[in-house]
């Protein structure tokens, strides 16, 4: 009844592996999970504009690896590297732990990035600008990058009106039930002077029909990061061929239109 299943959470050990990766006893797991959640509240707050698409924790016996996946990197490393040094001592106090190990990875194509979209559309809404100014702009920013379709859904006081309400934009496809479709989901809020503006947004990225490494580092670092995936097959590109065959068919269609009206003629 009107409940719906998170896509990320539906697709974790199909195509998408998870963002937190230890082991840990049935004592000490709780205590872990709230670490985690501290880690990533505290990292999203110090680096606000920083645009962090997401954030993968690994523990090893006595060691904590939190790699940051960015569009922005120059800003999380800061001038000579000083910045990402007094991240690392800051979470040294926040874990109690000596050894932190910070890595950046930077994300080619931020435009397919939900988390970014949906961060880039509040921002947007916090200064004012026009809500279906700035969807309309982030789903056409996405299909130019090669998504196969973009759903963006708002809630609130939109426009500063005074009952709340909810609009959804979509276009391309995003089949939620395909299991080995790439979708891509993020929840993030505007802070507005009239209230707060929810904005949720789905873009599916093709299909993921062959063995995938389900390690999230290595998807989203560098080449690996969009549709052009290891163990993928992208059939968009079959899609496009088939509206240029479209295309051609009518060329011919009407170059035989021509010559059967130069036989009548002859």
């Amino acid at each position: 009844m009107g409940q719906k299943a998170n896509p990320i959470g539906q697709r974790l050990g199909i195509i998408r592996g998870w963002d937190s990766n230890w082991y840990a006893h049935k004592k000490d797991y709780a205590g872990k999970l709230i670490e985690d959640d501290k880690i990533r509240n505290y990292l999203n707050a110090r680096i606000n504009k920083g645009g962090i698409a997401k954030i993968v924790i690994e523990r090893t016996l006595n060691k904590l690896i939190v790699t940051i996946h960015t569009s922005k990197p120059g800003i999380i490393i800061g001038k000579g590297g000083g910045e990402v040094d007094r991240i690392k001592e800051e979470l040294k106090k926040l874990c109690g732990k000596e050894d932190v190990q910070i890595n950046i990875l930077e994300i080619r194509r931020p435009e397919l990035d939900a988390n970014i979209v949906a961060d880039t559309i509040a921002r947007q809404l916090e200064n004012r600008i026009n809500y279906k100014r700035a969807i309309k702009m982030s789903i056409a920013s996405a299909l130019r990058m090669g998504a196969e379709g973009i759903k963006v859904k708002v809630g609130g006081r939109l426009g500063g009106a005074e009952i709340a309400r909810s609009e959804e934009i979509k276009q391309g496809r995003t089949p939620l039930h395909t299991l080995r479709m790439d979708i891509d989901y993020a929840n993030v809020f505007a802070l507005t002077v009239y209230g707060k503006i929810g904005i949720k947004v789905w873009i599916c990225k093709g299909e993921v029909l062959g063995k995938r490494d389900l390690n999230p580092n290595v998807l989203a670092g560098g080449k690996n990061d969009g549709p052009d995936r290891p163990g993928g097959f992208d059939r968009r590109d079959d899609r496009g061929r088939g509206d240029d065959r479209r295309g051609r068919g009518g060329d011919d269609r009407r170059s035989g239109g021509n010559r059967g009206g130069q036989g009548g003629r002859r």
